[in-house]
């Protein structure tokens, strides 16, 4: 693993807090960031009322919107962290993330709230611990910059670099054995 995600470990782990990864990409969207309904199981509860003969189409409607349906992605579980111990909250590689992405993401990190419009509007009770990273394929918003802490890690000299891959290789190596 690279630094900046043994870091949100690390802090999660002083935390003793969950870890909550969310891997940026090319095209990532709201509903696989956020939440999406479990189109094929709502599908499955229709037929059974439909066999049934359930008629209450207001009650129907809420249950099929209910929280079984409803599939929790990494934005919206940060936001519902444990009482008191709120998670870290990786969002890994936000420069592969389109623009449109980023500024919903700015627009999140600003209020810290969710609208599902089936369900209302989720804010978090407690912030979650964000850490981005980025790889500098693309440079990331000014507006998104300046909420940040920013810290830059450079690649580290080759003598270092060389140190790290056998530190790591007589890990495997050990590990294997065993």
């Amino acid at each position: 693993i690279g630094l900046p995600t043994a870091s949100a470990l690390y802090i999660a782990a002083v935390l003793g807090t969950e870890l909550i990864r969310l891997q940026c990409y090319e095209g990532l969207d709201v509903h696989h960031a956020v939440y999406e309904w479990d189109y094929a199981r709502q599908l499955l509860e229709v037929r059974l009322l439909e066999a049934v003969h359930a008629v209450d189409r207001d009650r129907a409607r809420q249950e099929l919107f209910s929280e079984a349906f409803l599939i929790r992605r990494p934005l919206l579980r940060a936001l519902q962290g444990a009482p008191g111990r709120p998670p870290v909250l990786l969002i890994d590689e936000i420069d592969r993330a389109d623009e449109e992405f980023e500024a919903f993401l700015l627009e999140f990190l600003s209020d810290f709230s969710i609208s599902i419009p089936e369900r209302g509007t989720i804010r978090a009770e407690e912030h979650p611990v964000v850490v981005l990273t980025s790889n500098r394929t693309r440079e990331l918003h000014e507006a998104l910059r300046r909420r940040c802490v920013y810290h830059w890690i450079s690649y580290p000299d080759p003598a270092l670099e060389a140190q790290i891959v056998m530190m790591r290789a007589s890990q495997v190596a050990r590990d294997t054995a065993h």
